[in-house]
């Protein structure tokens, strides 16, 4: 379900092409002072939120209210009590898993045109996002000198009169690096001059082994946040995810989610709400120190065979490497492994055009015992093309 939702500025159906092209562009107008893409003017908002608000306000008056009217999760104490940041549940909206949150959001920010910038390599869906509300996206070749993420140097020398935002992700997927603190406040300070919009994808945000989850939402609010109960909440299939939005977006991302999805799966919200539970936690807690001994086993296996890793992953559950000792055509060098070895890999063509023919992605979400027999299965493979070489 959506979230309890307060009304924000927002574009009236009827406004004048003058006020939408004022807004489109980044200009003050008397009616609103956020981005929007064009469509937002012309989709009407489900009008049971007018009751639920005016609801909550008699509620406010010390009037009992029973609620008939929209289911109402609350993911405000996980923020406060998990990552130490106060989060108003009126911010949040639940979704139709990750993916939804992402076309949620585009789709009120990305006009026909638009570029968004982006980090290459990272994950393959994000381009096309934007593609399908005809944006540009910008994919930025990174590479380990800078953790394989954007800087704020990148957003300044790239930022042009068609960027309209940026696209990161903390922990990322393929490379499992992060943007390091004061680097993102940068780079938010940066987009926030230049009058365009941050969207951070925190999908892998618990599964951190060097330190401490975090969220960027500790440096601003005006930040939009795509999570999920896939990664670290081991949820993968449930297909519900949640945006945290700056408050004045949340009316319009609530009229595109009734129009769209009007709610995710009840059942799947009921789940998550276990997921929430100090005894699922801890459970979740154990997970993300096997995925750690998982890494701290992997990496360096993976380099004794001859991969490329010239950074440890910080987070997720991936490891971005170099494959190019053995085969400059990762996809054909995936498949002999494939064929060869009996070990699924990812070619690098997935995740942009930076040297994806240089790259294959190895995902640590099987048991130890498995990992250590694909790398075996890896290490007798290249043996074997060694001493016929």
């Amino acid at each position: 379900m959506i979230a309890e939702f307060r009304r924000g500025p927002r574009i009236p159906a009827s406004a004048p092409r003058s006020t939408c092209d004022a807004l489109r562009h980044n200009l003050r107008v008397p009616n609103a002072n956020l981005i929007l893409a064009a469509r937002m003017a012309d989709i009407e908002p489900f009008h049971v939120m007018d009751v639920q608000n005016r609801a909550h306000e008699l509620e406010a008056t010390g009037r009992r209210i029973v609620h008939m009217e929209i289911g109402q999760p609350d993911f405000s104490d996980y923020y406060r009590d998990r990552l130490g940041v106060t989060v108003p549940s009126s911010r949040i909206v639940v979704t139709a898993g990750a993916s939804g949150a992402f076309l949620l959001t585009l789709a009120a920010l990305v006009d026909p045109g638009d570029e968004v910038l982006m980090p290459d390599p990272c994950y393959p869906c994000n381009r096309h996002f934007v593609r399908l509300f005809e944006g540009r996206p910008r994919a930025i070749p990174v590479d380990e000198k800078q953790h394989y993420q954007l800087a704020d140097a990148d957003i300044r020398s790239h930022w042009s009169r068609a960027t309209r935002g940026v696209l990161l992700a903390s922990p990322s997927n393929p490379t499992g690096t992060m943007i390091p603190r004061e680097e993102l406040r940068a780079i938010i300070a940066s987009v926030r001059r230049a009058g365009g919009f941050v969207v951070m994808d925190e999908i892998y945000q618990g599964l951190v082994y060097d330190g401490e989850a975090s969220t960027v939402l500790e440096l601003g609010d005006d930040v939009f946040v795509i999570n999920s109960f896939s990664k670290y909440f081991n949820m993968t299939g449930w297909r519900l995810g949640w945006i945290v939005a700056p408050e004045v977006y949340v009316r319009e991302i609530e009229k595109l989610a009734q129009n769209a999805f009007i709610c995710p799966s009840a059942p799947a919200q009921y789940a998550a709400l276990a997921a929430f539970r100090p005894e699922t936690l801890a459970v979740l807690e154990e997970r993300r120190q096997e995925f750690r001994r998982r890494r701290d086993y992997m990496v360096p296996a993976l380099r004794d065979l001859g991969f490329r890793i010239p950074v440890m992953p910080e987070g997720a559950f991936y490891i971005y490497a170099g494959c190019e000792s053995f085969s400059v055509d990762s996809t054909r060098f995936a498949l002999r492994v494939l064929e060869e070895a009996g070990v699924a890999i990812t070619p690098g063509l997935d995740f942009g055009s930076n040297r994806p023919e240089r790259h294959v992605r190895f995902a640590y979400t099987r048991s130890l015992a498995d990992l250590e027999e694909g790398v075996k299965s890896i290490a007798r493979m290249l043996k074997g093309s060694r001493d016929a070489w």
